[in-house]
C-alpha cells in the first residue's frame, strides 16, 4: 500500500515541502511506495516554492482511511490532523514541535522530534549521506522550508544547525540567501486574493488556556500595512470564524518580518486582558505592537494567559 506523507492542516511551506522531501526519500532511497499529500490549500509562500522548483501541487485530501499507512511530519497534534488519524497505520512521526499526546499507533514506530526550527532540517540530518543523490528540487525545497520557518534566521527558534544546513544548501544551489528569502517573503505577503476568514485561518493553531479556546493565527509579512489596512473587517470576521471553528476567540498576530515585531488585533476586553497578562502590553485601541515577538511556537503560545 502507498504510504501517505502529510503535515498539518492549513499547510505552510514546511508542511508542504517536508512531505515532498520525505516521499522522495521513501521512494528513491528506501524503495517504498509513498505519496506526498496536503490537508488543505498551501499558502502563497508554499505555492511560490512549488512554482520555483517546478513541482506539481500535491494532491489534497480531507479524510484518511482505516489502516492507511501514513507518515506524519511537522506536527504531532491530533487537532491538526484528520479525524480518524488513530485508525490509520502511523509508520513514523518527524516533527520539531512540543509533544502534545493523543496519537496512537498499531505498533512501535520511528519518532524523531528535535528542538530545531524546521522539519526539513531534521530530514537533512536523517537522510545523511544519501543527500548526495538528492535532486536540485529536494535541496531547494529544504532551503525554502528552513528560510520560511526561521524567517531568514530572525526567529528565536533558529538554531546553528538550521543556519549551517541552510548555508550549505544555498551554496550547493548557487543561491543568495537574502535575495531568495526576499522573493519568498514577497510571495507570503501577497494576501490580496484571500477573504478575511481565509486570512484568519491561513496559518493558525488551536490552543486552550485555562478553559478558554483560542485560534491563534499568525500572518508573517514584509508589508504589515497591507494586512492592517483590513483591520476593521478582520475584527468583524473574528466572531463568525470563532463560532464556526468552535473556539472562544481568534487571536491574530501580524508579524512584521523586517522590523521583528508583531501587531496583535484587539477586538474586545478578553484580548486586551490577554495582551496585558501575556506580554505586559497595554492596548489603548484595537491594536497593540509587541516588539521582538515573531514566533508563535516560542514566544506566543508559551506566554498566553487569560
Amino acid at each position: 500500500m502507498t504510504i501517505h506523507v502529510f503535515g498539518h492542516k492549513s499547510p505552510d511551506t514546511d508542511s508542504t515541502g517536508s512531505p515532498l522531501i520525505w516521499a522522495w526519500y521513501l521512494n528513491e532511497i528506501k524503495g517504498e511506495t509513498a505519496e506526498a499529500v496536503l490537508l488543505g490549500e498551501p499558502n502563497t509562500e508554499a505555492a511560490f516554492m512549488l512554482e520555483k522548483w517546478d513541482l506539481p501541487k500535491p494532491r489534497i485530501i480531507d479524510a484518511v482511511a482505516p489502516d492507511m499507512p501514513v507518515v506524519i511530519v511537522d506536527t504531532n497534534n491530533p487537532a491538526e490532523l484528520p479525524d480518524g488519524i488513530n485508525d490509520t497505520d502511523i509508520r513514523a512521526i518527524i516533527d520539531h514541535h512540543k509533544l502534545v499526546g493523543g496519537l496512537e499507533t498499531k505498533g512501535p514506530i520511528e519518532i524523531r522530534i528535535e528542538p530545531l526550527a524546521c522539519t526539513a532540517t531534521i530530514m537533512w540530518k536523517m537522510i545523511g549521506k544519501d543527500m548526495a543523490q538528492a535532486p536540485v528540487w529536494v535541496k531547494g525545497t529544504m532551503l525554502s522550508c528552513i528560510l520560511s520557518d526561521t524567517l531568514e534566521f530572525r526567529s528565536p527558534t533558529t538554531t546553528q544547525e538550521d543556519k549551517a544546513i541552510a548555508h550549505d544548501l544555498a551554496k550547493d544551489l548557487g543561491l543568495d540567501i537574502p535575495a531568495y528569502a526576499a522573493e519568498m517573503f514577497a510571495a507570503k505577503s501577497d494576501v490580496s486574493s484571500f477573504s478575511d476568514a481565509e486570512l484568519l485561518r491561513m496559518d493558525s493553531k488551536e490552543y486552550t488556556v485555562d478553559g478558554t479556546a483560542f485560534r491563534v493565527s499568525v500572518l508573517e509579512t514584509t508589508s504589515p500595512d497591507t494586512v492592517l489596512s483590513r483591520k476593521d473587517s478582520l475584527i468583524a470576521s473574528m466572531t463568525d470564524v470563532a463560532s464556526e471553528d468552535g473556539v472562544d476567540q481568534v487571536l491574530l498576530f501580524v508579524v512584521d518580518i523586517l522590523n521583528e515585531q508583531s501587531t496583535l488585533l484587539v477586538p474586545n476586553d478578553l484580548v486586551k486582558t490577554v495582551a496585558h497578562k501575556s506580554f505586559g502590553a497595554e492596548a489603548a485601541g484595537d491594536t497593540v505592537v509587541l516588539p521582538g515577538v515573531v514566533s508563535r511556537k516560542k514566544q506566543i503560545i508559551p506566554n498566553l494567559k487569560v
